[in-house]
């Protein structure tokens, strides 16, 4: 049950997202243990509603972000590359990096500069491990996706757009088909 499984710490709402089938799989359980919300989100970090974390941005409720990884858990593998275009406060950036482990990497990319320089200081608070080779944050604008380090075996998008531009780009091709499904859905 969606916006229901809310926690007093980072375990608790873990284990009442797993108890109301959000969670399914110990993949997902264990990224979103090893990533502590609190370290992302500096209000109501373990409440199951999407929160402030400024410049006019939302980090989506916990719910949102179990079922995104749930989604992407069979491309989430170990050695694998992801993008998450509008990464935010880079708490689920994060998440993904785990699920990756150690030979995996992840970009996040997020048009908001103030955002970026704030995941990179959440991280490294959080696990400054994870800012060697497996993530990197970047500034720009993800409907032009990263084709520099593409192709990219998950793709997640948390930021919708009112259009998307021109390209001949084929590597953008799956960032729009999310971009359009995530912003024609509720």
């Amino acid at each position: 049950m969606a916006w229901r499984s809310h926690g007093v710490n980072n375990a608790d709402m873990v284990r009442n997202l797993r108890a109301n089938g959000i969670i399914k799989s110990d993949a997902v359980a264990n990224a979103m243990m090893a990533v502590d919300r609190k370290n992302y989100c500096p209000y109501a970090p373990y409440h199951d509603s999407p929160q402030s974390i400024g410049y006019s941005a939302t980090i989506s409720a916990p719910h949102m972000h179990a079922h995104a990884l749930e989604r992407l858990k069979n491309q989430l593998t170990p050695g694998e590359k992801a993008l998450d275009v509008g990464s935010g406060s880079g708490y689920l950036t994060a998440c993904m990096a785990v699920m990756l482990g150690e030979s995996g990497r992840v970009v996040g990319i997020e048009h908001i500069p103030e955002l970026v320089n704030l995941a990179t200081k959440n991280i490294k608070n959080d696990n400054s491990n994870l800012l060697t080779e497996r993530i990197k944050l970047i500034v720009g604008d993800g409907r032009q996706g990263y084709p520099s380090e593409a192709p990219f075996n998950a793709i997640h998008v948390g930021a919708a757009a009112p259009n998307l531009p021109q390209t001949t780009d084929s590597s953008t091709d799956e960032i729009y088909r999310q971009m359009v499904h995530h912003t024609l859905s509720p």
